[in-house]
């Protein structure tokens, strides 16, 4: 449409359990997005904070994840950490390998020579820490996490929260 003029703003705020939310929209009228996502969050039980209260919580990394069962762990490490990755860290069912943004590609091309399959890889927020949730505050931080992400406007949400594997498997059902 022409005449429309697209801004990104950046939103920060606190979920169930005190979860820290990053939200990246690009929106037409800030003042349309800021309500919609205000609501959102009063609607969950979260709220809307400050420009810098969460961000500082977050560090733009490389990521990419490896199915456990595709690949020993020491070559793994051995491969990544000689194309330069920062660290790896270890789930139940996956590796999740950590790079600055700017390594993410030579560490694809090692895993790729190597013949290492990988899950994803996308450069994202990365949380500092986590904020383990279950039962009725895990329920409402995924409410809460799809509902933002349905807004048109939001192109990208960010969340600190760890909910286990069973949780997320009985919330499914």
């Amino acid at each position: 449409m022409e005449g429309m003029r697209f801004e990104e703003v950046t939103y920060e705020g606190y979920g169930p359990g005190g979860v820290a939310i990053l939200i990246e929209a690009l929106t037409d009228n800030r003042n349309r997005t800021t309500a919609e996502i205000r609501h959102i969050f009063s609607r969950i039980g979260g709220n809307l904070g400050t420009t810098g209260c969460v961000s500082w919580l977050f560090h733009k990394k490389g990521l990419i994840t490896v199915r456990k069962e595709d690949v020993e762990e020491d070559k793994l490490i051995e491969v990544v950490m000689e194309a330069g990755a920062e660290d790896i860290k270890i789930g139940d069912h996956e590796y999740e390998i950590l790079t600055e943004p700017d390594a993410l590609e030579s560490v694809l091309e090692a895993l790729k020579k190597a013949q290492i399959p990988y899950q994803s890889a996308e450069v994202t927020m990365y949380p500092e820490t986590t904020v383990k949730l279950e039962g009725k505050e895990a329920e409402q931080m995924l409410k809460l996490m799809e509902l933002l992400e349905d807004l048109d406007d939001v192109q990208r949400v960010y969340a600190n929260f760890d909910i286990s594997e069973a949780t997320m498997e009985r919330l499914a059902q």
